[in-house]
Order: structure tokens, then sequence, then C-alpha cells
């Protein structure tokens, strides 16, 4: 008799429909792996663009000329600029807040600013051209 209590429990099973798709428990293991799948291929996207961005971006100055041929900071904040720019060289005072042009050197002057430590390069010599030039500067006054 114990048999027969279980026959209705039995074909209530049977004649139920099986579970769908929606109906299934979700596979978290799955669902984890494709955020994470996801997730790599976004980051190895940016980092294509950023290689790609980096390798095709034009060099600072290159497409203008301008060469920075020495520096010499006369305060904490302020400092004198040697820049070579079209076949002249500009020095420049830079401070924190604005850039002055403080003399105009053709070619030629340019020359003498070659110091004995490095012949041949413009701007070896860049700290003491300064102190000669304040010195003929303050001598004209």
């Amino acid at each position: 008799m114990t048999v027969l209590r279980f026959i209705p429990l039995v074909l209530l099973l049977a004649a139920s429909p099986p579970l769908t798709a929606a109906e299934a428990p979700p596979d978290v293991a799955g669902s984890i792996g494709q955020m994470v799948f996801g997730l790599a291929v976004v980051i190895g996207l940016l980092l294509a663009g950023l290689w790609l961005i980096k390798r095709l971006s034009v060099a600072r100055g290159a497409l203008t000329g301008l060469k920075v041929l020495g520096a010499v900071p006369v305060g904490p904040r302020e400092r004198v600029v040697l820049v070579e720019i079209a076949g002249k060289v500009l020095v420049l005072g830079v401070t924190s807040a604005s850039v002055r042009t403080l003399h105009i050197l053709s070619a030629d002057e340019s020359a003498n600013l070659v110091g004995p430590g490095d012949p041949g390069k413009a701007g070896g010599d860049f700290p003491g051209w300064l102190r000669r030039a304040m010195e003929r500067r303050n001598d004209a006054r």
C-alpha cells in the first residue's frame, strides 16, 4: 500500500513539462567567464589604440623645426632658454607666468657659443655666454 501513495506524485511529475532555458538555473561560472573575457577584449583594444596613437603622432617640435639648445636656471622658477628656430637662435626668459624674448641671435653669432667641451655643438657653453652677455650689458650702462 505504501507504493500506491506515490503514484499521484509520479503522475504529476510525468505530466509536468520539462524546464526550458529561461527557467534553468543560471550558470554563474560561465557568466563570470564571459564577463572577464569581455573585459580583457576592451582593455586590449584600449592598449592597442594608445600604442597606435603613440606611433602615429608627430614628435613635439618636429613639425615646427623648434630645437631647445640649452637652459640655465636663474631662480627657483625662472630660467633662460636657448631655442633654435628657422635659422635663428632665440634667448628666452621663462617664468611660471610668461615667456619673453631676451635676445635674437643669427646663425653666425650662435656659432660663438660652442664651448671647449662640445666642439661643433651650439649651446655647449651657454652659461659662459650668458655671463659674458650680462657683463657686456652692464658695462654698456
